[in-house]
């Protein structure tokens, strides 16, 4: 390729990608900072409240306890709908859905409750859609804009991804060997140097979370690459309609009389308790055994029969994009990639927009010197 075909093509990626990063700075930053926050979140929500884990022992008391205390914390005609035990250093965390909460339009407001294990003193109350950590959920899924607002973010995925693309270009070394992309001094200001080395280093990770943010953003256009997904003859289940699913008021079956018909010798620790739902009239209980993932048995609450767990299902490729994208069960390492996938292009962001200002300033004192050293010139023609 002829070298000046190579700077013009040059020239127009570098339009692209600065006009990328200018024009979405004021979307890439929060959506990259929040991001990189939810890495972490259990561990910065025990930094923000302690009191809710301020625990006295493991869990030794029978599920009804739990339940009781939590129940008494709860406005009137709350009902619980699931407990879940977070092993020895945590709190147990209950979750109650109101009495209307299945006749709302929106996303149903849940109440969560955390419990001492040790004791079963209740540690805090809160609404699920209160706290830094739902704020942070929903400004980095769709920029708090019902409807509209995960598209948004979708495309700004597609910008990001692109502008992975052009920065690679811009960064490879037009002559010369490879070694001088990764030399410091490219550039005469710290803030273009900055940005050259930070791009090719977060290059890969950001480029993963883009098009996996992509994924989650847009699950129909993608559901087709699902071909090995688990289908049921009902069609898929409703997250919205599971979301507004309501607690029997009445159920059958004693809470501890379930746990122990679910739970015989060898079943593994319990994790959760879910109730039976006017969609679902079955008790779900999740046990852990080693270091896989829970395991659900389910109790009817009509009958008392047991449904032993089943062989975990195929790992779906949207779950598969999910995890790579916030990094569920995926070690610290991937995790501390992620977070500084996150919390770098908000840099790169900055340090772009520095580079934009002083390039206008630069062209404009070469305009200025231009306008006045045409002036005498000017005027000795007229």
């Amino acid at each position: 390729m002829a070298q000046s075909t190579v700077l013009r093509l040059r020239g127009w990626w570098l339009s692209v990608h600065k006009w990328i990063g200018i024009l979405l700075a004021v979307l890439i930053i929060p959506l990259c900072v929040t991001g990189a926050a939810l890495v972490w979140d259990d561990v910065i929500d025990r930094w923000v409240n302690p009191g809710r884990y301020a625990v006295t022992g493991a869990a030794g008391l029978p599920p009804s306890a739990y339940a009781a205390a939590a129940q008494a914390a709860l406005p009137p005609g709350a009902r619980l709908i699931s407990l879940r035990y977070a092993g020895d250093d945590g709190p147990i965390l209950a979750t109650a859905t109101g009495p209307n909460a299945g006749n709302t339009g929106g996303r149903p407001a849940r109440t969560n409750v955390w419990i001492d294990p040790g004791s079963a003193r209740v540690l805090d109350v809160a609404s699920s859609n209160s706290g830094w950590a739902r704020v942070m959920h929903r400004l980095h899924g769709s920029f708090m804009i019902p409807g509209l607002g995960r598209r948004i973010v979708g495309w700004v995925g597609v910008a990001m991804t692109i502008s992975c693309l052009t920065g690679l270009w811009l960064w490879w070394p037009i002559g010369g060997s490879l070694r001088r992309g990764f030399r410091w001094k490219r550039r005469d200001s710290f803030a273009a140097n900055l940005h050259h080395q930070m791009g090719f280093w977060i290059l890969v990770p950001l480029a993963m979370l883009s098009v996996t943010g992509v994924w989650i953003s847009f699950p129909q256009v993608f559901s087709r690459f699902e071909a090995t997904a688990p289908q049921r003859a009902s069609g898929p289940p409703s997250r919205a309609r599971s979301l507004r699913a309501q607690p029997l008021a009445a159920p059958r079956l004693a809470l501890d009389e379930v746990v122990r018909t679910a739970a015989p010798p060898g079943r593994g620790a319990l994790a959760s308790i879910a109730w039976p739902t006017d969609q679902e009239p079955a008790w779900r209980l999740g046990f852990i055994t080693g270091s896989g993932p829970a395991r659900e048995v389910r109790v009817d609450d009509a009958s008392g029969a047991v449904t032993p767990p089943a062989p975990p299902p195929p790992e779906t490729i949207a779950r598969k994009m999910r995890r790579w994208h916030d990094g569920t069960g995926m070690g610290f390492a991937w995790q501390a990639i992620i977070f500084l996938g996150g919390a770098i292009p908000a840099a790169l962001s900055v340090t772009g927009l520095i580079m934009w200002w002083r390039s206008r300033r630069w062209r404009a004192r070469i305009a200025a010197r231009r306008r006045a050293g045409a002036g005498p010139a000017t005027q000795a023609a007229e």
